[in-house]
């Protein structure tokens, strides 16, 4: 295919972009292999850039998630096979990683990780296709057969073995076998689709087991902000007023979560089948542990969840309010208590049981009054009822209190809520475990933490006894 010639001036990019034949042509499996495609979203990023010299990090990162998704619809799957090749014969993942980095909020592939470092240092060749073939792997090493192809699978796992005891300093007792990195990116980016918190919360790799996170040590606003920053109206030639920052942190403190499934030997032995299996339940499991923690837990051996953290805030119920009942004070409340800032933000979870009380809300006025109706949002692609309360989204589960509890309606910005994660999943089989059944037990090992960023509620600059925090709920009632 002849190369194609890449616009280097605005309109000549414009051009390209809004004409959906030229968008074809320039985005097609052969523009990827010569070329053409990085060429052109180089020219974009760099034109972009030029105009918009602020957003450097935000280009770079929209041009690698199009690039990565670019290769993945080439792939046919959700994900780029380990040793895939593009159709000029190069890897889908380059030599450091590049090829499918995401970041900020919900980013999973880190370069950086002992993961990722596992796969630059196996061969192409050497690695395996999917969890399937890694979980048969694990399995024919702790029972050995004569299965055809055991020796091959073996070979493989022997030396991700390899690479792990010579990095056993890092994490001693882990145990286990390590996923490599980009199986560990496609398991979490499916859990993503299942996670409430994860997916909106602010996710910090760790490269260690306990990392401490810079935190602005403020609980009011009436003097100063940002943790004890002052400004003054100060006169020409007049002294200044001096005012000092105070700093705190909050630290993670990788926990472990850890996973038992088991599998019939004869689903086992259909690797792409075990793998389509693993990569609904496991991701959905994930997931689902990892909201319960980040909600309710109490950071005892566990994260810390948002629900009764310290900087949470818990509107009082009315008088005479009914037990287990949401009224639509309750609601105007809260959304009073939601950090200003965060109110663009901010979205609803509440658990199913609340939904009739939301439903059904009334606004009393004198001896009248009518509905307060709950609509006008919908997720793309869902076929549930629109749902929003005062504009924001909702968001039912199972996961929060049940109602009446506190924490049974939540309106929370989880970009204030960290999670470390460790960035390390390991996964082994039992040697003899329901060996009489013909099961094969797994175990998967995750270390990751969660908890609020912000200490304590914060008093407003006007000087309220009504706290603001970026996490709210109603108390029991």
């Amino acid at each position: 295919m002849t190369k194609l010639t890449v616009p280097t001036d605005s309109a000549g990019l414009l051009d390209v972009l809004s004409n959906e034949a030229k968008l074809k042509e320039y985005f097609s499996p052969a523009a990827i292999a010569n070329g053409d495609t990085k060429n052109f979203m180089d020219a974009y990023a760099a034109d972009y850039t030029k105009r918009n010299t602020d957003t450097t990090d935000e280009v770079r990162t929209q041009v690698q998630s199009v690039l990565f998704d670019m290769v993945r619809d080439t792939e046919g799957k959700k994900g780029p096979k380990l040793g895939a090749k593009l159709a000029n014969g190069s890897p889908v993942l380059t030599a450091d990683g590049s090829a499918v980095i995401s970041k900020g909020k919900g980013a999973v592939y880190n370069k950086a990780s002992m993961g990722a470092a596992l796969e630059n240092a196996v061969k192409v060749e050497d690695r395996f296709a999917n969890m399937g073939e890694y979980c048969q792997a694990i399995m024919q090493l702790r029972n050995p057969s004569t299965k055809p192809g055991r020796d091959k699978l073996v070979d493989k796992l022997k030396n991700i073995q390899e690479f792990q005891n010579s990095f056993s300093s890092e994490e001693p007792g882990a145990g286990g076998f390590l996923i490599p990195e980009i199986m560990r990116s496609d398991l979490l980016q499916l859990a993503l689709e299942e996670s409430i918190v994860r997916s909106r919360a602010t996710v910090i790799p760790m490269s260690t087991l306990r990392v401490p996170i810079p935190t602005v040590d403020e609980t009011s606003h009436v003097s100063s902000i940002f943790g004890g920053v002052q400004f003054y109206w100060t006169e020409e030639a007049a002294s200044l007023t001096e005012s000092t920052a105070s700093f705190g942190k909050v630290v993670l403190d990788a926990k472990k979560l850890t996973g038992f499934f088991k599998v019939p030997a004869e689903l086992l032995d259909d690797a792409p089948a075990f793998a389509g299996w693993f990569d609904t339940r496991v991701p959905a499991g994930l997931a689902w542990a990892e909201d319960v923690a980040f909600m309710t837990e109490t950071g005892v051996g566990t994260p810390l969840g948002f629900v009764n953290c310290p900087a949470s805030v818990s509107v009082t119920k009315e008088t005479n309010q009914p037990t287990a009942t949401i009224q639509w004070e309750n609601i105007v409340k809260m959304y009073s208590r939601m950090l200003p800032t965060s109110l663009k933000n901010a979205v609803w979870v509440a658990s199913i049981d609340t939904f009739p009380e939301l439903a059904t809300m009334a606004l009393s006025v004198g001896t009248g009054g009518g509905p307060v109706w709950i609509g006008g949002w919908s997720q793309p692609g869902s076929d549930m009822p629109p749902m929003t309360i005062l504009g924001r989204p909702v968001i039912f589960t199972e996961k929060t209190p049940a109602l009446g509890t506190t924490g049974d309606l939540n309106f929370v910005d989880l970009s204030y809520y960290l999670i470390g994660d460790r960035q390390q999943v390991r996964v082994d089989s039992s040697e003899h475990f329901l060996f009489q059944n013909n099961q094969v037990a797994y175990r998967i090992i995750e270390r990751v933490d969660g908890r609020p960023w912000l200490q304590s509620a914060l008093t407003p600059h006007n000087n309220s006894s009504a706290t603001l925090s970026p996490f709210v709920q109603i108390q029991t009632r």
